[in-house]
């Protein structure tokens, strides 16, 4: 009796399939013949349209050349992988051309497009084609190019992908070069048509187009000799033979040498189909006592015959359950999925048929489904009780096969398989949500490129995830009554626990059990809504991200987990929330949210568990120093959990392209003052993740020399030398440790920068959009491990690309209240006659949280009035650290159109790029700028604002309004901004 195990399918590596393509076609012939081949486009363009109406990629180009002096001139100059001879050059014989190419080129596939007329028959005859693959009738038309360059194509592969991964084949017996084109150009026609049909057993459209390299191959044989030859080749590997009557005998109705062919098919498997195709009906009596069909080469229905055989007898198109003993069709069924769901309904006889000869096995293979199909073909009905149990068998058969063959891809989450090689699975039916679409693509980007996997001693991946869709939500929400107190004016704190009590759905509890079972580490409960890393307007960093430890007890772990699920639920209805959807003009009824459980990137260090690196990259970088250009993007990385980079903090930047070049470490006074001072871990002890509206609740905020024994600062940190006043890498005694990652950027400890060079390049092409992303690496400190690089999201980073038509360059600072040489932003703002600003003449950073919270109370009143306005103070907006500026979010400050930060004398800090506030500012197209008139960039007239209307003030901050509009204005290709006065109101 057999029983089912996990991972019992081994994956069909498809991008394996087909490697040998040809890329280069040298095309012999006159200007003429070419002329009517091109008739009113280019062959390339021809051709390329026949792949594309296939979906087929790698169209080939050609090389055209008139004679045979310019053929061996080009075959010397360039990589040629198929030679088209179409007999019309005049400077030499084109046989002995073709031979001399052979004597040079002897394994350069060489093919010949002759006209279909008598005397090529006659003349072909009388030829040595000893230097010749084959001949082909040429109509006029490039649509046997496509046939042509996929036979040798399938010549090219057949051998080691049919060995290695199962690809079947259909061999064609015909010795007239005119019924070969016919046969072959229906024959692919229909092939390709069948593998558009089941690569829709595809999980999504990589696996889809990927699964389209596992159609069937053809094998052309032009005479029986060479036909016998390529069927003990590849016998094991038949779907069916089409062999041509009329050429293996000397009189009509005589068999002769196909007798003899058929015997020996026969003998070794009478399974494999056999149709006689020929011209003359009188081989249609023998075919039907010695082969499985007829095919009336003359019939003018020839395409739809040769469909219909190869349905019925190599098991193209659906498969055909049948009543054995009348024929009748019981079911068709297209794909397995249909097959699960109607197999227990197949009367038993006819289930007993087709198994005992192998259809279903046939019928996979058929569809590049090889794994399952070769498992199949060994099962036995002898091996089971009953037909019942036979049924149960294939039925959960292909349920396992379906998932493993989701590994990397995204998957249905099925508890009963589950296991730790599924990278990427679902739960539920509805939408991921935008975060999860997001790292799907991010795994589509690394199975694409060939560059991630020349990478020695370093994987890079996405995390193993397990996606909640929104159903579950809407589930949740549902069963529990939640809308009333998530839509009402609650408090947070209230909104949580009421989220909190309620009762996740039931039919997902075994589900998030086996989940924890199949986990080793933390886990990330990340938000996924429908609105979040949309393309038009990213929400991020607006919703709560909850880490909890892996708890040894499973049902503690569960509820961990339950209550983390549960509190980014809540977090939708959180008065940051509601106030960002207020800004955004969306509704909070319509937003649903979808869960991302992901294994935290990172290694235990006693009780605290965090990654090596944690970072931002973009793909485009608004602050470029020369030489590096906006295009260039930038990186942002810090030690420990990204939480610190996202909050703020102070983070080492760089571009991807010039690793080497770090202001922050130009000086070492700079360095110890501008690098990484403290870092984020997770707190092991589950008992320290309580329900929360502050997602920080279980991370512990550390000092770097804190790490000092966790062997993590080896890769990371360099050593300041007080004696020498510099910077080293190899350690110094009593020397002060400074984040730099020299060993990584200097001395390539890993290659971080191409790897980020190459996602954000690929990122931004494939999103049509500049793109954001970020990742966390783990470098095992006692080297057991390879590297880990983990790309954990990426959105788009939405601009403002309205042109500006004013030259900004040319206003007069008298006209201006403010002007900025660092601009972000492009266009003009209208509108607003309310200007926020922290007064400059008694700040002190101490005060900052207190600025904050009026700020907040502040930007209320501009939403309630749905009114806008212009803020300006001090330091860093949005960071979590009140000393480097006001710890504002987003939400606090979402009715600004205009942010400026301005620096003071005593108090320069870096600008805000690189975080999610920075992120919003550009979702939202407002304005940023940074202003430092200390360093001659930019002003603010504060003297012109004292004189303005003031609406409210304090020892802080100070809100005036003018009767007239202010007119902003930003040229974002040179990076100025303006704000205007009102007219009249020039100095």
């Amino acid at each position: 009796m057999y029983k089912l195990r996990k991972n019992i399918f081994r994956e069909t590596s498809f991008e394996l399939l087909m490697q040998k393509r040809v890329q280069y076609v040298l095309l012999i012939c006159s200007r003429y013949d070419a002329f009517i081949m091109e008739e009113d486009g280019k062959i390339d363009e021809k051709v390329f349209n026949d792949y594309v109406s296939f979906n087929l990629r790698y169209p080939p180009r050609f090389v055209h050349v008139t004679s045979g002096e310019q053929a061996m001139e080009a075959l010397g100059r360039r990589q040629i992988d198929l030679i088209v001879n179409m007999l019309s050059i005049s400077d030499q014989d084109p046989f002995e051309l073709s031979q001399n190419i052979r004597k040079a080129y002897p394994e350069k596939p060489i093919v010949i497009l002759a006209p279909d007329t008598r005397e090529m028959a006659l003349r072909l005859k009388s030829e040595d084609l000893t230097s010749i693959d084959y001949v082909f009738a040429w109509p006029g038309k490039t649509d046997i190019l496509l046939p042509v360059i996929s036979l040798i194509e399938d010549k090219l592969n057949v051998d080691e992908d049919c060995k290695y991964e199962g690809v079947q084949s259909i061999m064609l017996v015909e010795g007239s070069f005119r019924m070969a084109s016919l046969s072959l150009r229906h024959l692919y026609s229909i092939i390709l048509d069948q593998s558009r049909e089941y690569m829709t057993e595809g999980l999504n459209e990589h696996q889809k187009m990927m699964q389209m390299r596992g159609r069937p191959k053809i094998l052309l044989a032009t005479g029986y000799e060479e036909a016998l030859r390529l069927f003990e080749t590849h016998k094991t590997r038949l779907l069916g033979i089409i062999a041509d009557a009329d050429s293996g005998h000397e009189a009509p109705g005589t068999p002769g040498k196909i007798s003899d062919f058929i015997r020996h098919i026969k003998d070794y498997d009478p399974n494999i189909p056999v149709i006689i195709q020929a011209a003359d009906t009188a081989n249609e009596k023998y075919a039907g006592e010695h082969a499985d069909a007829f095919l009336n080469a003359n019939s003018r229905s020839l395409p739809d015959d040769l469909k219909t055989l190869l349905k019925k007898y190599c098991s193209f198109g659906d498969f055909i359950f049948t009543d054995p003993a009348t024929g009748q069709e019981i079911a068709s069924i297209s794909d397995l999925q249909n097959f699960q769901r109607k197999l227990f309904d197949i009367p038993d006889s006819s289930l007993r048929y087709h198994l005992s000869r192998n259809h279903l096995s046939k019928w996979l293979s058929a569809r590049a489904l090889f794994s399952l199909a070769e498992f199949l073909k060994e099962v036995s009905l002898d091996d089971f009780a009953s037909i019942d149990q036979a049924r149960r068998f294939i039925f959960d058969s292909i349920a396992n096969f379906r998932l493993n063959k989701g590994h990397g891809i995204i998957a249905d989450f099925y508890r009963e398989h589950f296991d730790e090689y599924l990278t990427f699975t679902r739960i539920g039916e509805g939408s991921m949500g935008g975060k999860a679409r997001g790292l799907a693509f991010l795994d589509y980007i690394i199975k694409q490129n060939h560059y991630f996997e020349s990478l020695e001693d370093t994987l890079v991946s996405i995390p193993r995830t397990v996606v909640l869709c929104t159903d579950v939500f809407d589930e949740f929400m549902a069963q529990n009554n939640l809308y009333t107190i998530g839509l009402s004016d609650s408090s947070d704190r209230e909104i949580l626990d009421a989220f909190i009590k309620a009762k996740l759905p039931m039919r997902i509890h075994k589900d998030l059990f086996v989940f924890i079972s199949i986990i080793s580490g933390p886990v990330a409960i990340r938000s996924s809504s429908l609105l979040e890393d949309s393309h038009f307007q990213p929400f991020a960093g607006v919703y709560s991200t909850y880490m909890i430890p892996k708890a040894e007890d499973d049902v503690v772990m569960l509820e961990l987990l339950s209550t983390g699920i549960k509190s980014v639920f809540a977090s939708v209805f959180f008065k940051g929330s509601k106030d960002y959807m207020k800004a955004t003009a969306n509704l909070i009824e319509e937003e649903k949210m979808g869960i991302v459980l992901q294994e935290v990137c990172g290694q235990q260090y006693e009780n605290r568990f965090y990654p090596t690196i944690s970072g931002v990259a973009r793909s485009i970088n608004f602050y470029p120093i020369a030489p590096e250009k906006s295009e260039d993007g930038f990186v942002s990385l810090a030690f420990g959990l990204g939480k610190y980079i996202v909050d703020g903090g102070i983070s080492l930047r760089f571009s991807p392209k010039y690793p080497g070049k770090i202001i922050q470490l130009s000086d070492t006074k700079m360095a110890l003052r501008e690098t990484q001072q403290e870092f984020y871990a997770l707190d092991l002890n589950p008992a320290s993740f309580v329900p929360s509206t502050d997602d920080t609740v279980n991370l512990l905020k550390l000092k770097v020399s804190d790490a000092e024994n966790d062997g993590s600062l080896t890769f990371v940190a360099s050593n300041y030398d007080y004696q020498d006043d510099m910077l080293r890498d190899d350690p110094v005694e009593g020397g002060r440790r400074v984040i730099t990652f020299s060993k990584i950027l200097k001395y390539d400890l890993f290659p971080l920068p191409g790897i980020l060079k190459t996602v954000l390049e690929i990122g931004q092409q494939q999103l049509n959009n500049p793109v954001e992303i970020e990742f966390a690496v783990n470098i095992d400190p006692f080297r057991k491990k390879p590297h880990l690089f983990n790309l954990l999201q990426i959105r788009p980073i939405v601009e403002n690309f309205e042109a500006v038509k004013f030259k900004l360059e040319k206003i007069q600072p008298s006209q201006t209240i403010i002007s900025s040489q660092s601009a972000l932003g492009n266009g003009t703002i209208d509108g607003i006659c309310d200007l926020i600003y922290v007064r400059t003449e008694n700040f002190n950073a101490a005060k900052n949280l207190e600025v904050a919270a009026k700020l907040n109370e502040l930007n209320d009143g501009f939403l309630e009035r749905d009114s806008h306005y212009i803020l300006v103070g001090p330091g860093r907006w949005g960071s979590s650290d009140p000393w480097l500026g006001i710890p504002i979010k987003w939400p606090q400050i979402s009715a600004s159109r205009l942010i400026v930060e301005s620096g003071l004398e005593n108090y320069r800090i870096d600008p805000s790029q690189g975080t999610h506030f920075f992120q919003n500012l550009t979702a939202f197209r407002v304005g940023y700028f940074t202003v430092n008139p200390f360093m001659s960039d930019g002003f603010v007239d504060y003297d012109f604002l004292s004189s303005a209307e003031t609406v409210y003030e304090d020892a802080f901050i100070r809100h005036v309004r003018f009767p007239e509009p202010l007119t902003i204005r930003i040229d974002g290709r040179k990076k100025l901004g303006v704000v205007m006065k009102p007219a009249g109101k020039t100095d």
